[in-house]
């Protein structure tokens, strides 16, 4: 109870939730249990705000494309009324994974504890000690 009332990058505030529930309406859930509403009535410039309340971590890279789509108005409808035709190419969402256990780490990466192969761009540091007197 206490995370939901002093943090807000885990889930919502109960602030958030107040609001969004008093002025917005439930539209859909993605995958990953991340919940959609849309203002019930348009803003001054006509336009419904559209919100997200993340499970759990609110990293904006766990929202699919389909629902990304619909929250910045380039889809009219919500992938619950109409989904985002799926090419067989395409492969599922996944979220930015930097900066946590699974992220990308090439070889030679210094966290994944390698040293990398010597390259001819390779070059010496300049140290004060090698350098050569001026005349």
């Amino acid at each position: 109870m206490l995370k939901r009332i002093f943090t807000w990058w885990n889930g919502a505030t109960l602030g958030a939730l107040f609001d969004i529930g008093r002025r917005g309406a439930f539209v859909g859930e993605d995958e990953q249990g991340n919940r959609y509403y849309e203002e019930r009535r348009p803003s001054i410039e006509g336009r419904k705000r559209r919100y997200v309340i993340y499970n759990g971590l609110a990293e904006a890279s766990r929202v699919s494309p389909d629902w990304h789509g619909w929250m910045h108005h380039t889809l009219a409808e919500p992938p619950t009324v109409q989904p985002l035709k799926r090419q067989k190419w395409e492969k599922p969402h996944q979220p930015n994974l930097t900066g946590t256990v699974f992220a990308y780490r090439p070889k030679g990466s210094i966290a994944r504890g390698g040293e990398r192969q010597a390259s001819s761009a390779d070059y010496e540091a300049w140290t004060p000690d090698a350098a050569e007197p001026r005349s």
